[in-house]
């Protein structure tokens, strides 16, 4: 490709809306064009990462046995309905009607529509394992979307399903992604984890992401420093704390502390590590009549050491909060508790509660919570003298960097990274609830037992970026870089053998199957240097009359800080080496 063929847009400023780099530096590379809120034009230069990117994935997942597919954008509401995710999606779906009044979903993902390929098609046990993928726009109707491709509403996925006869074959389809995972970010040359994850929306109990390493990530990746455990903050877990607990030493005490509402607070008061206060949070959960009204109302405390802060996704695995939970409201903890947020607890109360404490919690012995009054707190609370135990123990917080490894081996350590894939094992979630079933060796018909797998395809070039860029711009892994390798003639219109030496190499690198582009603009070196570096191409080689005569052209990394010389007759065996490399 020569550059004055191509369409090369770069801009000196970002727009005022990129609040990330990812976003800035796309936009100002050209490679994207905001249409509307979080959707965007993939401008040649950005379609060239994004194409890399697909090519990779598609290659992987063929290697693995995945059968390709296009599935619709548009997708028919009964299906959803079927599955129940029509309901409960929530605004996040794009639901539309088409002239008839019939109702469509713009599809986020496509577990309905491919259960109702399979359980059309896959008829006999004979058939399975089947695993079929496609790489197609999504559509979700983020509330705030933002940080351009990270996280806008229209989006390339590539989404996987596998199809098994049984739990283990399941297990193996999902082992395989899981491998195939690996090999495809392998070959992205990004640095990134693979973490144990939350289903969340989608469902199942055996679940993966793969996160891109990046300070700027919106996910924290929770790994032993001692092992290969790594988790999102969701899932992550530290090791369980050894009882028994220790006798009581201090006597259960009414304290003062006026205005002292936050457990922080009250520690600093007191003198005392936050780690000995108990923070009191309060969620209700609804019985509904056979009407959809709410008949009862069951209030929830909830107790979690000062220091630690509640996780919700583990909250919502306790057994009564599973069925989902809200907070409660001022009202009902004035019902329940007498007092206004700030300085509730367990002891005094009004009404009965359901009581769940953290496993930290549970072992405690003196310890500081609120005294279910105004401008006072209790010191000394110990289990079993002062209060009942627990309705439930539960690991119900967030892990902290310093927590010992749940296997034991080495400390918990939290970094931060984006999200680039998921992988999921569902079970029979969806093929019970669409009565997607197969003739199993028996004769007799069973539910297929599914696996889901995606890639953020066009979300991860902006992962990428946020891993790879400096003062300058973005620096691309070779594997998908727009271009791999830039020429840079300086006066190419004004010097034949300028023009000469930029053209034969050029022509040198294509038919070794480079993917090249020559810059044949005729722009000052400054601003030509200026974009290919904003842009990110990761090999330079620059062509000068000067350097030509001495025999020399210059070759640069994107990464290096200053351009080497390189004989000319050996620049082309130089760049090929460094790209085999």
């Amino acid at each position: 490709m020569k550059a004055s063929q191509f369409l090369i847009s770069t801009l000196k400023e970002a727009p005022a809306d990129a609040e990330v780099l990812s976003h800035q530096l796309m936009t100002r590379a050209g490679m994207i064009k905001k249409l509307g809120a979080g959707i965007y034009t993939y401008m040649p230069m950005g379609l060239r990462v994004i194409r890399k990117v697909e090519a990779i994935v598609r290659e992987e997942m063929n290697r693995a046995g995945a059968i390709e597919c296009v599935m619709p954008v548009i997708q028919p509401g009964e299906l959803w309905r079927e599955s129940g995710r029509f309901q409960t999606m929530g605004p996040e779906l794009l639901r539309v009607k088409d002239r008839h009044q019939r109702d469509f979903v713009v599809q986020p993902t496509s577990e309905e529509a491919v259960t109702d390929i399979a359980r059309q098609d896959l008829r006999s046990y004979k058939q399975l394992p089947k695993n079929l993928y496609q790489i197609q726009t999504k559509f979700r109707d983020e509330r705030r979307p933002r940080f351009g491709l990270m996280r806008g509403r229209e989006f390339i996925m590539k989404d996987a399903y596998s199809f098994d006869r049984d739990e283990a074959g399941a297990k193996q389809s999902y082992q395989k992604m899981a491998a195939a995972y690996r090999a495809i970010f392998d070959r992205f040359g990004l640095r990134y984890r693979a973490v144990a994850a939350d289903s969340g929306a989608i469902g199942g109990d055996l679940s993966e992401e793969f996160q891109v390493i990046a300070a700027t990530g919106e996910d924290a990746i929770v790994y032993s420093t001692g092992s290969d455990y790594a988790a999102n903050m969701e899932k992550a877990e530290s090791a369980a704390p050894q009882g028994p607990r220790r006798a009581p030493a201090q006597p259960l005490t009414k304290t003062p502390t006026p205005g002292k509402s936050t457990c922080a607070d009250v520690a600093e008061l007191l003198g005392i590590p936050l780690a000995s206060t108990v923070k009191s949070l309060v969620l209700a959960t609804e019985a509904l009549n056979g009407a959809g009204e709410v008949a009862k109302v069951q209030v929830w405390l909830l107790l979690v050491r000062g220091d630690h802060d509640m996780n919700e996704i583990k909250v919502g695995k306790v057994p009564g909060l599973d069925a989902g939970f809200r907070f409660a409201t001022v009202p009902e903890i004035m019902e329940h508790f007498g007092t206004k947020p700030g300085y509730l607890g367990p002891i005094g109360l009004k009404k009965p509660v359901k009581i769940v404490a953290d496993r930290e919690v549970a072992v405690m012995v003196d310890w500081v919570c609120g005294a279910n009054e105004e401008d006072f707190h209790i010191t000394g609370v110990n289990w079993g003298r002062d209060l009942p135990e627990p309705d439930a123990v539960a690991d119900i917080r967030n892990v902290v960097a310093g927590d010992a490894a749940p296997d034991g081996q080495g400390q918990l350590a939290i970094e931060r990274g984006i999200e680039i894939g998921h992988i999921f094992y569902l079970g029979t979630k969806y093929s019970r609830a669409m009565e997607a079933t197969f003739l199993d060796e028996d004769g007799k018909p069973k539910p297929f037992e599914m696996g889901c797998y995606g890639i953020g395809i066009t979300r991860l070039p902006a992962a990428a970026i946020e891993q790879n860029h400096d003062e300058r711009g973005i620096i691309w892994p070779d594997a998908i870089a727009p271009f791999t390798v830039v020429i840079c003639p300086v006066g190419m219109d004004r010097s034949e053998a300028v023009k000469t030496a930029a053209e034969g190499l050029y022509a040198e690198l294509r038919q070794a199957g480079v993917d090249v582009i020559l810059d044949d603009r005729g722009e000052r070196p400054g601003a030509m240097f200026a974009d290919w570096e904003l842009i990110g191409v990761p090999h330079r080689v620059t062509i000068g009359d000067k350097g030509l005569k001495d025999g020399q052209v210059e070759y640069q990394h994107r990464r290096d800080t200053a351009a080497t010389k390189v004989p000319a007759s050996e620049i082309a065996a130089l760049v090929k080496g460094r790209l085999a490399a």
